[in-house]
This record gives structure tokens, sequence and C-alpha cells, in this order.
């Protein structure tokens, strides 16, 4: 039997089950044996026998179990950073190789954002799974930032992600931040003329996830000017869904990225306020892994979310200047 070091002092046996190491890996990513299981299609307590086999042949403990959740222990740490890499590369290889002669099939994971999902994603879903009825998709909707490799995802959709070396970036449009409103508060009252005027009306602001903090917006005209945005904070969200709310109730004027904006202005229940002026967040992206075995069912979806996007002018529908 073969040999390699896993921590100073330590020898391992090279040779473990595939299906011990798999149930620690995902056991590891989804916190329970419960959720592995799942994954694995086998039962908790066949993981869990997976697993404590594992560890009794390394003689090392692996998890701090609790009735709650897995936490890994320093060993479980330095094992998971070992072999979880090469153990998904296998999985890749042999995905790669049994659908070289059949179609894309198998969870597709992908994270997005809530409302962005909602309005753009959901509606390709149909035609996408009429065209790879074998991919079964397993969607996240969530406002946060996620660690794309780390997590397991095959892509995700959004914006202000950090791209590293292990994951390549397509553009599907820009992120233009617009000031917007509901026809109902502008009645009666003169609309806005300079990001000056705001200081007179009442505003919905956003709150940052990541740091905590209400950012302040910055406007840009085709002339190069810049002004903040100063409205009178009237209240704070974090979530765009539940500004877009408040605003179409016309409790205040809000800034809103155009991908989520646009459909509420195409049906006019929002109209925009300084329709020169706009903010620059970036582009939306689609991201995944850069693997040589990128598995079919990520390499379709890739290029069928271009292409649809591409032929419906997101990127055209989502500018503001």
């Amino acid at each position: 039997m073969g040999w390699m070091n896993f921590n100073p002092g330590l020898k391992i046996p090279a040779m473990q089950p595939l299906s011990h190491l798999e149930s620690f890996v995902q056991s590891a990513e989804s916190g329970s044996f419960s959720a592995a299981a799942r994954l694995m299609g086998l039962t908790p307590a066949a993981v869990s026998k997976n697993v404590a086999r594992l560890e009794a042949n390394l003689g090392v403990r692996l998890f701090q179990r609790s009735t709650r959740r897995l936490a890994l222990t320093d060993g479980g740490q330095r094992l998971l950073a070992q072999i979880g890499p090469p153990l998904t590369a296998l999985a890749d290889a042999v995905d790669h190789a049994a659908e070289a002669e059949q179609q894309p099939a198998g969870t597709l994971k992908v994270s997005m954002g809530q409302a962005f999902g909602r309005a753009y994603l959901v509606p390709l879903l149909g035609e996408f799974l009429q065209c790879y009825p074998a991919i079964q998709p397993d969607w996240r909707f969530e406002n946060r930032q996620v660690d794309l490799i780390g997590e397991g995802f095959d892509a995700g959709i959004g914006g202000g992600l950090n791209l590293n070396p292990d994951m390549v970036a397509r553009t599907l449009g820009p992120i233009h931040l617009v000031v917007v409103a509901a026809p109902t508060l502008l009645q009666g009252r003169k609309g806005p003329r300079h990001p000056a005027d705001l200081a007179a009306w009442d505003g919905i602001a956003r709150r940052a996830i990541r740091t905590g903090r209400v950012p302040v917006v910055t406007l840009r005209n085709k002339a190069g000017e810049a002004a903040p945005v100063e409205f009178r904070p009237r209240m704070v969200f974090d979530d765009p869904e539940a500004m877009c709310q408040a605003a179409l109730m016309g409790l205040g004027v809000t800034v809103l990225p155009m991908p989520f904006a646009q459909p509420w202005l195409a049906r006019g229940d929002l109209v925009r306020l300084l329709p020169s002026w706009w903010a620059d967040a970036g582009p939306t992206m689609l991201y995944y892994p850069s693997k040589k075995l990128l598995p079919a069912r990520t390499r379709v979806f890739v290029d069928f979310v271009v292409e649809q996007f591409s032929q419906r002018g997101f990127a055209q529908r989502v500018r503001a200047d």
C-alpha cells in the first residue's frame, strides 16, 4: 500500500475508498451528514459510517460533532484542503467521460441574486430544460457574494465578485444605477433637475451587506460632471426588492440598479428621475470555474445564457447612458 504525508509526524494510507473520501468532503462542504446524504443518494447513517471508518483508518478525528452542525477539526481542515480539489477533478473527469457519449446531465448548482434571477433567469428555464432535459437546476437565490469554488457552485451570476485565477467571467451587461420614484410621489411637485435638488426629497437608502455602511452614490453625466445623491434618508434597507416596494408605495425616491428597475420602468410603475445622470457599478457577469474538463452541464448553461441575453438585448435594455 502506498503512503502520503498528511501532517508532520503522521502517515496516511493513500488507498482510501472513494466512498469514504467523498462522504467526508460532502459532509464538510454541506455541514451535515444529512445534507451530504441527499447529495450522494445515501442514508445519513451510511455517510456517517463512511466518515467514521475514514477516521478510524487515519487515526484522526475529522469532525467535532454536535446536534446542530458538524465542525471540522484542524486535522479535518487540512485533509479537506489536501483532497478536496483532486476529488473534484476526479469527479469532473468521470462526468466528462460519461457525458462524451450522452447528453449533458446532472445537478446544475448556480448562485444568483433573488430579484435578478426571478426577472431574467427563471423565464429562460423552460427553453433550457427543453434543450437539456437531463440537467436538474439547483439554483440558489440569495443577495450575497458566494465563494464559487469553495461552495461547489457550477456557476454564478451577479456583480462585484472578486475574480481569481480559478474563475472565468463572461460579461452580460452593465450595472448602471439610476434614481427612481413612483409617479404618485411626483404629483404636484416639480421634479429634480440636478442631483443637488434631491436634498429636498425623502429617500430610501441602501445599506451594504458586506460593510454594514450606507455608501454615498455618486452620479455622473455625459459631460463628465459628478454629484452625490444626498436625499433625506427616510428609511434604510439592505435589499433592493424591499427598496423597490417602498418606492412603489410612494414612500421616497431611491437608487436602483437598472437590471432590477428596468421591468418597473417599462410598465410605468416607476419613473426615472434625472434621466441624464447615472452611476456605473461595473458589469453583470456570469462566472464559472476555470477547468480543463468543464462539465458539459456547465458549458451548455454558460453558452445558453450568453446567447439568450444577447438575443434579448439585455445589455442595451439596462444601459442608462
